[in-house]
């Protein structure tokens, strides 16, 4: 897979492509990770990228032609790399859907994903209906940029890539895999000031064990999240 960012603040990915699981997908060919710097198709000497809104009102707005061309070339160099390659384009905004795990599933089979992250009061609206396939959030709240939003995007979906985690089987048994949280998990001590590890768990019946698993992983999202099920 190859993922093309779209940003003002290209530096701020840097630590993504060398450490934990996304540095360790790059550093083993599972992944291609690119920065474009959205100044680089400035039209003017300022490298100016947003301009007043229409109609007024506070705030810059990120121009569409800018946009546009950045899109236009990003996409030319992928399809000179990889012919016949599919390529989605996502746009981060509190605006769009929210992000889930079967968006993160969904997006792993894709070869080749173009993230475009947003500052100031966001996007010429002409990018969310001309130049996108899909528009995400990560939750209903305000970010500063789209950089933070972007790189869970990016975590989230490299961690499904084949190849990528040692124990790929773990993905299976997260919470929102099966529209259940995560069991609860113990390690040792077996006891620590008095709060001990369930009995179950020690037991060694894995009948009884996986019984369990599922009747706490039910419990905890009847209590924590009860709009999952």
């Amino acid at each position: 897979m190859r993922i093309d960012i779209i940003t003002l603040f290209p530096e701020l990915f840097e630590g993504l492509k060398t450490h934990s699981i996304v540095g360790r997908a790059i550093g083993n060919g599972k992944i291609e990770l690119a920065t474009h710097n959205l100044r680089d198709w400035a039209g003017d000497k300022y490298k100016s990228v947003d301009d007043h809104p229409y109609g007024g009102g506070p705030g810059m707005v990120l121009r569409f032609d800018v946009l546009f061309n950045a899109l236009r070339d990003v996409k030319s160099i992928l399809k000179s790399q990889i012919s016949n390659s599919q390529i989605k384009t996502i746009l981060l905004t509190p605006q769009g859907q929210v992000y889930k795990q079967k968006m993160a599933q969904d997006l792993a089979k894709e070869t080749n994903l173009i993230l475009i992250c947003g500052h100031y009061e966001g996007f010429d609206h002409r990018v969310h209906e001309h130049l996108v396939d899909e528009i995400i959030s990560i939750g209903d709240y305000i970010l500063t940029g789209g950089e933070i939003p972007a790189m869970v995007v990016i975590d989230a979906v490299v961690r499904l890539l084949p190849g990528v985690l040692e124990k790929e089987e773990a993905t299976s048994l997260e919470s929102f895999s099966e529209k259940l949280l995560e069991y609860p998990q113990y390690t040792r001590p077996e006891e620590y000031k008095g709060w001990k590890v369930p009995k179950v768990l020690l037991s060694g019946n894995h009948k009884e064990i996986e019984k369990w698993r599922k009747e706490m992983a039910l419990e905890k999202t009847k209590k924590v999240r009860p709009d999952l099920l």
